[in-house]
């Protein structure tokens, strides 16, 4: 797993003002990485680039 404070995290643009159930993601050499935005302090989850472009894909048409 990549060490989370050498990644550059940003917070979906969906995200309201509030900040409730948001995620941010970090894109890395070897995969995209996936925190709750509300407890950074928590691990991470990684996931493969061309897993996370078919989950983006699958979100983006319903």
């Amino acid at each position: 797993m990549t060490d989370s404070s050498e990644l550059a995290w940003y917070k979906s643009s969906y995200s309201g003002t509030e900040g409730d159930n948001c995620i941010e993601i970090a894109v890395a050499e070897q995969a995209v990485c996936v925190r709750d935005s509300k407890d950074v302090a928590r691990p991470h989850f990684s996931v493969g680039h061309d897993e996370w472009a078919r989950f983006v894909s699958s979100v983006a048409h319903d």
